[in-house]
């Protein structure tokens, strides 16, 4: 008989990461964990507070309803949740990793099976000039080739001046640069401060100014000296009518889909489906979740067949994450089949819970 409970895990960052929302130290996430016989399967629901839709006072009480329902099976979970897509991708999850040979493996290929790798880009937390400067010449000692970087907390004059020294060092042949506003840009200026990123060659600028402002988000996307990605904007929008409208609309040039924002992997595909069919480019992108959320993500993204690097790296952000196969080397994503999932860590951890 299918059974189903959830337990939660805080995870700590290795060094507090900034953004134009603030500062972060610490991110809750959650698990469910199907057991039937002698069968289990685990999901995570990577909740983000104060950027996902989900982030409601009756956060656990649905995903304690989730679990008191789990018979009704994952289709029908799915319609339920559809105001909670982090417990939606929990559920697609658990219920993939339930049928799954191997619990970790959710869809099988050369990239699960240690062949290929993701390409990803290196992510440049926000800070004062030295010490973006010093993750930026980390990330280029650690083979990366893309290197996406925060923006929109300090001055913007010193986030340039970093930005210029990385391009007089490196073509945009030889490292692309994307940033990354998360809305931090007024309307009224957004369009100036892009002419000057543009000057240094960036490959993209997601979400230069705050999202539900379609109409100065289609005129920005229409005028912009450089492509832009919508992100944030994406969010709380569900049904396939509006996504369309969306797009439609502000006709981006490209769009960045996070599972656990976006309804999981039905609702990333929906996406992918509409954005396709208007000539719009897209990749995917992980929500901080711990290695149990991004192994899925990343498996995902990999069967996906997208040619741009993705933004999966952020695994190795937290001090106290899951074990597992998954590592980040030369500006790419592996899985090494050699290595094991702590197993045991995440089941203390749910004995924990229940106690």
């Amino acid at each position: 008989m299918l059974k189903a409970s959830y337990y939660k895990h805080t995870l700590r960052f290795k060094r507090p990461s900034g953004t134009s929302r603030g500062i972060l130290n610490s991110k809750e996430t959650f698990y469910i964990s199907l057991r039937d016989g002698e069968r289990r399967g685990i999901g995570e629901c990577g909740l983000l507070r104060g950027l996902s839709i989900d982030d409601r006072p009756d956060y656990e009480e649905q995903l304690q309803w989730t679990c008191d329902n789990i018979h009704l099976g994952e289709e029908a979970l799915y319609k339920a949740l559809t105001q909670f897509p982090s417990i939606q991708l929990g559920v697609e999850t658990a219920f993939l990793s339930l049928e799954a040979k191997d619990p970790f493996v959710l869809f099988p290929s050369q990239f699960t099976h240690g062949k290929m790798p993701i390409p990803i880009n290196g992510l440049v937390w926000m800070g004062d000039a030295s010490f973006m400067k010093k993750q930026i010449r980390d990330k280029l000692k650690a083979g990366f080739k893309c290197i996406k970087m925060k923006i929109g907390a300090i001055d913007f004059t010193t986030e340039l001046d970093v930005l210029k020294s990385l391009r007089k060092e490196f073509s945009a042949s030889e490292i692309e640069l994307r940033v990354d506003a998360n809305g931090a840009f007024s309307p009224s200026e957004a369009l100036e401060k892009l002419k000057y990123l543009s000057d240094l060659q960036i490959h993209s600028i997601e979400q230069p100014i705050k999202q539900g402002q379609w109409e100065e988000m289609a005129q920005l996307c229409e005028n912009t000296p450089l492509p832009i990605a919508l992100d944030e904007e994406l969010i709380g929008i569900f049904a396939s009518e509006e996504k369309k409208a969306l797009l439609q609309i502000i006709q981006p040039q490209y769009i960045i889909l996070k599972p656990s924002l976006v309804g999981g992997f039905k609702g990333s595909d929906s996406w992918i489906e509409i954005a396709e069919n208007l000539d719009i480019s897209w990749w995917i992108t992980s929500a901080l979740e711990s290695n149990v959320g991004l192994n899925a993500i990343s498996q995902f993204t990999f069967t996906k067949n997208s040619k741009l690097p993705q933004g999966l790296g952020t695994g190795s952000l937290f001090k106290n994450n899951i074990a597992s196969p998954l590592e980040v080397r030369n500006g790419a994503l592996y899985y090494e089949t050699n290595e094991q999932w702590d197993i045991t860590g995440l089941a203390a951890m749910e004995t924990k819970t229940k106690n």
